[in-house]
């Protein structure tokens, strides 16, 4: 989980409006993998490539937009969780075609040059279990601003129901996993702001970003060590939620203890495994 990593290897547990943005402005920020902003063809046109087990990479640069979208063959193999990931393709595009489209003509009609609009989307696997996906996105998106705007995402594929869920849907309350995890989340928080900060985070304190986070709020994907069960709980923290946007992501790697077992819903449980 990451900066740079975002914990989408998880397996291996792993703005103010500016008139004339520069290209320097719209980097992802520091600890971002550059993957997380377009990688676009040098040309004005369109590609598209699929590798072995139906991956998919798709990468646009127009004068008006850059889109690019991926996702790995483990989804690709499964026609309802691909079904679902050409949709979210298809829209994401169609959103930042329609945003661009009225950003350039904005940009016209106020006299200012019009910077291309941008929007990427990475899924990787986080684990592969034989009744479960999970994977983690980077996401990312330029609309004008003086950066871009990078923010995480996840979704578990229920292969036996064949249906997309959430990894809060396979627990009792959003409530119960924060309790059993929240002491370890803030303890692995602060020391991870610490080593960023080159200092401690000053405990009580009530300043802007000293304080510790709701772990649930964040996007919370699922990881494994035994390539069977879920045994880890990955807590991906997006720039501005708890620090600046220069600190870039958080990630946090938390065992399944007990108390986090208790937490799952019956009819998951046989998922979830604790580490020993």
């Amino acid at each position: 989980m990451r900066p740079g990593l975002l914990l989408i290897s998880l397996a291996a547990l792993a703005g103010c409006k500016a008139a004339q943005p520069s290209e320097q402005a719209k980097a992802p920020p520091p600890g971002m993998a550059a993957a997380s902003a377009p990688t676009m063809a040098a040309s004005a046109s369109a590609s598209a490539s699929a590798s072995a087990g139906a991956a998919l990479a798709v990468s646009e640069e127009t004068p008006l937009y850059q889109f690019a979208y991926s996702y790995p063959a483990a989804a690709g193999r499964l026609p309802a969780l691909k079904a679902w990931l050409d949709a979210d393709l298809a829209k994401q595009k169609a959103d930042l075609i329609a945003g661009a489209k009225d950003g350039r003509d904005e940009a016209k009609k106020n006299g200012f040059d019009y910077n291309p609009y941008a929007y990427s989307t990475e899924w990787k696997v986080v684990t592969d279990l034989p009744g479960w996906l999970s994977l983690s996105a980077q996401r990312w998106s330029f609309t004008g601003g003086a950066h871009g705007n990078p923010w995480a995402d996840g979704l578990v594929w229920d292969k036996t129901a064949n249906m997309r869920r959430e990894a809060l849907d396979l627990f009792t309350a959003k409530q119960a996993l924060s309790a059993a995890i929240r002491a370890p989340f803030c303890a692995a928080l602060d020391k991870q702001r610490a080593e960023k900060r080159g200092e401690p985070v000053r405990h009580g304190s009530t300043e802007m970003f000293d304080e510790c986070i709701d772990p649930a709020e964040s996007t919370v994907i699922l990881g494994s060590s035994d390539k069977q069960h879920f045994t880890r709980i990955g807590v991906l923290v997006n720039p501005y939620e708890a620090g600046p946007y220069v600190e870039g992501f958080y990630e946090v790697t938390l065992p399944v203890t007990p108390a986090v077992l208790k937490a799952v819903r019956p009819e998951y449980r046989a998922a979830f495994a604790a580490v020993r």
